[in-house]
């Protein structure tokens, strides 16, 4: 028995999470700050997103950038922001936390699961940055989580595909295991031969802004141009989609 592959795309915006539906996506995870590794979406993104896409809505809920060892306050915060997903009607939560010895928390973990319950619940590229991949996931399959994003503990997924291989292997059907990072139509055939049947991209493009008066200041230190920004390409996406789309995998 034959089923299709499912592409999921990282969205930075209401205009990323659109132009992801119209290339052919299957589902969106939406974020912003995406050139930070991605934070939690404003409530306004997260309604105005629902409101105009058919396809499946995945929500990151992180709090900030930086690490993903979480103090109880920032803890209360995650929690808050799931049971607003949930009402704002998202399909999913993508969320992770570590301990200190960058193991998976998977008390804590566990706790956002069961209150995500009934929506899908991915853990995310936390997973990275866990000392044992193997141990780690085996430690995320206990928490309950339905998904698990990873680039094979590398920066892009098509240079950890030997890892990802075989933690697909190890998983077997206890959890789906998505690659992510730097996925396009250049790399989606090799990271296929892992045995993954879910994938995760951005396909970002920079914009440039239409504004006709450009101030030469900059908002932030680390701002190389404040009038352009990253924004989810048509074009990218599809050429993936198209890929994916002309091969099947075993159900």
């Amino acid at each position: 028995m034959q089923s299709r592959f499912t592409l999921e795309v990282c969205a930075n915006s209401v205009q990323s999470a659109i132009n992801a539906q119209i290339a052919g996506a299957h589902r969106v995870e939406l974020c912003e700050n995406l050139n930070l590794g991605g934070t939690t979406p404003s409530h306004g993104c997260i309604k105005k997103s629902r409101d105009l896409l058919k396809i499946k809505l995945n929500v990151l809920i992180r709090p900030r950038s930086g690490d993903f060892l979480y103090s109880t306050l920032e803890f209360e915060q995650i929690k808050e922001d799931i049971i607003i997903a949930k009402k704002l009607g998202a399909d999913g939560i993508v969320c992770g936390i570590l301990l200190p010895n960058g193991k998976v928390d998977i008390r804590r973990t566990k706790e956002l699961v069961e209150l995500s319950n009934p929506l899908s619940f991915t853990f995310h590229r936390a997973f990275d940055f866990s000392p044992d991949p193997f141990e780690a996931l085996e430690d995320v399959i206990q928490t309950g989580a339905t998904h698990l994003l990873t680039s094979g503990q590398k920066s892009k997924a098509v240079e950890g595909v030997e890892l990802i291989s075989n933690l697909v292997r190890q998983a077997k059907e206890r959890i789906v295991m998505m690659p992510g990072s730097g996925i396009s139509s250049a790399t989606i055939h090799e990271l296929i031969k892992t045995g993954a049947s879910e994938f995760h991209m951005s396909g970002v493009k920079r914009v440039e802004s239409k504004m006709a008066f450009q101030k030469n200041i900059s908002l932030c230190e680390n701002s190389s141009n404040d009038f352009t920004f990253m924004e989810s390409n048509v074009e990218r996406i599809n050429e993936v989609v198209q890929i994916l789309s002309s091969k099947t995998t075993p159900n």
